[in-house]
């Protein structure tokens, strides 16, 4: 198994990378944020996971190795498979999303596409005992109010997540959060 590849990017694409290791290009499936925080010909380390399918060897890379253990929790969930999984880390960090979990709150996870209800209520049944007892994040629902709020003034999810993400965690409240990723947004 091949778990953690050091190496040049040398070309990237909205969904993966060519990672050049020693001469062989790696084709690895990441994250719009890995992508966003990672520069073609500069070297890079990444943790991987190798999926094994009948038609198929993928290589799915992160820049932390507890992306990697999260996504390989959320795999082990019944009808997430690896492309599921990589868009849901694509939502928001770890943190964030253990948060939603703890808290059972399904309408953060069906922001992503082909996660239905059923599917979010899979997963947070599956993982609420795997990620213990975590305090919740007092802003789940502020920054789930905001990026209502910017997708509907015309804002696509991704870019309102980049944003919230932008702003201070001391930041409080859904309208003092929203006015804040607009300034970023602008």
């Amino acid at each position: 198994m091949i778990t953690q590849l050091r190496g040049t990017i040398v070309a990237k694409d909205p969904e993966y990378c060519i990672l050049d290791v020693h001469g062989v290009g790696y084709r690895i499936f990441i994250t719009p944020e890995t992508l966003a925080n990672t520069a073609e010909n500069k070297e890079i380390m990444l943790w991987t996971y190798l999926s094994v399918r009948e038609t198929a060897l993928d290589l799915y890379g992160f820049l932390t190795r507890e992306d990697l253990v999260f996504f390989e929790l959320l795999i082990g969930i019944s009808g997430i498979g690896p492309k599921s999984a990589i868009s849901i880390l694509g939502l928001t960090d770890v943190a964030t999303l253990i948060s939603a979990i703890a808290q059972g709150d399904t309408s953060y996870l069906t922001k992503v596409s082909g996660i239905g209800a059923k599917s979010a209520q899979k997963i947070i049944l599956g993982l609420s005992d795997k990620v213990g007892k975590v305090i919740g994040n007092p802003s789940l629902k502020e920054d789930t109010d905001a990026i209502d709020a910017l997708a509907a003034m015309g804002y696509s999810i991704s870019e309102a997540r980049s944003a919230l993400k932008e702003v201070p965690r001391d930041v409080a409240g859904a309208s003092e959060r929203l006015k804040r990723a607009l300034k970023v947004l602008a």
